[in-house]
């Protein structure tokens, strides 16, 4: 297992010392699932409990992969904490240190998500302000399950040339950005197309990074969150604190998607990373597909760049991961 440079392929690594884990977890009405908008809230129970409470009975398909890998690397090189930022949920999770901001879930971009993008931002802004870190530096990560449709129309409706396929720009994303005219500015676009949890991170991160190092944990909407803070400093004044600022996702998605070319479009060169691993030794069967189907999410990439940081190898972390499976 290595982490290796996202734009350069040599070898990297996090920062130094215990990470602070925030997971922005949150729910978009674009996808109106009621089993795939509980997925936030389970993934937030999981990484704090190694246990369900908001649904019953438990199984595998309840808990995602990505999930699965962040908690197996708590048990083996904790984080400092594991806090939950509600970002609009239908559940919240139970015994959880989960920080509430009067969020509903956000709308359909479908119809127009009717997002107070002001308001968001603002309050990312503020948390970034006040949020005491406990560790030496802070991972913040994605929790939203199906967010990649707010993400391509979030970055596209900004003007970026992004280069999607044409598999990703669904009928959905196709719809939405119809709603968009040229006269709209970057917040009246973003209303209409985005989601909380892209929003409300682009406003920490601006402020959070002013103080101390924030490790963003994710693929495509983590990427999509750094070009939102990019454009939107314009409306608030500020500078993008880049040396403070580190992008950490998984060989998954860098093997399987334009993150390199996304991040590319920033004002700044991020210092970006990704994390080699493999469940090609697991002995349960059914994990060996998620070499070629896994993405990201949860902060996977990033617990396992923090893993490899604090010394653990491919070996231990495939066989903390096989144990949480066998006690379900």
């Amino acid at each position: 297992m290595q982490t290796l440079n996202i734009f350069t392929n040599e070898k990297d690594s996090l920062p130094h010392g215990k990470a602070d884990f925030l997971l922005a977890a949150s729910v978009t009405r674009t996808n109106n699932s009621n089993s795939i908008n509980l997925t936030p809230t389970l993934d937030a129970e999981f990484i704090t409990n190694e246990k369900l409470f908001a649904n019953s009975p438990q199984t595998l398909q309840d808990i995602s992969i990505p999930a699965i890998i962040t908690r197996a690397v708590h048990n083996l090189a904790p984080f400092s904490t594991i806090e939950i930022l509600n970002l609009g949920l239908d559940v919240i999770p139970e015994h959880s240190t989960c920080h509430n901001f009067g969020l509903l879930p956000s709308g359909s971009i479908k119809e127009g998500a009717q997002i107070d993008v002001r308001d968001v931002f603002c309050k990312g802004m503020d948390f970034g302000k006040s949020y005491e870190l406990k560790g030496n530096y802070l991972i913040l990560a994605d929790g939203m399950a199906c967010g990649t449709a707010t993400a391509i129309a979030t970055a596209l409706a900004l003007g970026y040339d992004c280069n999607f396929s044409s598999s990703l720009q669904d009928e959905t994303v196709t719809h939405a950005l119809s709603l968009l005219n040229s006269d709209m500015t970057n917040i009246e676009k973003l209303s209409l197309v985005s989601d909380n949890m892209l929003i409300f991170c682009a406003g920490f991160l601006l402020e959070a990074s002013r103080r101390f190092h924030v490790v963003l944990g994710g693929g495509l909407q983590m990427a999509v969150c750094l070009l939102v803070a990019d454009k939107l400093r314009e409306d608030v004044f500020m500078r993008v604190k880049d040396k403070n600022i580190t992008l950490a996702t998984t060989a998954w998605v860098v093997h399987d998607s334009n993150i390199a070319h996304l991040l590319s479009l920033l004002s700044f060169i991020p210092h970006a990373a990704y994390t080699t691993f493999s469940f090609k030794k697991a002995t349960i069967l059914a994990l060996h597909k998620y070499d070629e189907e896994a993405r990201d999410g949860v902060g996977a990439g990033a617990a396992l760049a923090f893993a490899h940081a604090n010394s653990l190898d491919n070996d231990a972390l495939l066989e903390q991961i096989e144990y949480i499976l066998y006690k379900m």
